[in-house]
């Protein structure tokens, strides 16, 4: 298979976390603020096992896809998996755990509001 796009891979993921009862899921568009991805996804899983459950299944989604590359980050307590498919990155929490780090709202400031701030 050829590679996918990251819109392929971002519907393919929010497809697949909604399918496994992932809670909250929430896309964030990155393009033109960072290089290090173009989506952003963050999903909430009901449980440390919930959430391992959803990395992996979603990792095996992916590979059938034809993404071969995924790394998954997290998973010895499962509070917080990270699984990078290149341009597409998802962050899947523990209600709490994300609650603590609330990524969501470091991404979503307005771009508007976003200005390089240099000393004088």
């Amino acid at each position: 298979m050829g590679r996918k796009s990251p819109e392929n891979v971002k519907e393919m993921a929010m497809q697949a976390l909604d399918a496994d009862k992932a809670v909250d899921i929430e896309m964030i568009d990155l393009r033109g603020l960072t290089s290090i991805a173009d989506y952003m996804i963050v999903a909430t899983g009901t449980s440390s096992r919930h959430v391992n459950a959803l990395a992996e299944k979603l990792a095996e989604r992916l590979n059938i896809l034809g993404l071969k590359d995924i790394r998954l980050e997290g998973q010895e307590n499962s509070d917080w998996v990270i699984v990078d498919a290149g341009d597409v990155i998802i962050h899947l929490f523990r209600e709490d755990v994300r609650d603590f780090y609330n990524i969501e709202k470091m991404w979503n400031t307005p771009r508007a509001s976003m200005e390089l701030v240099t000393a004088r």
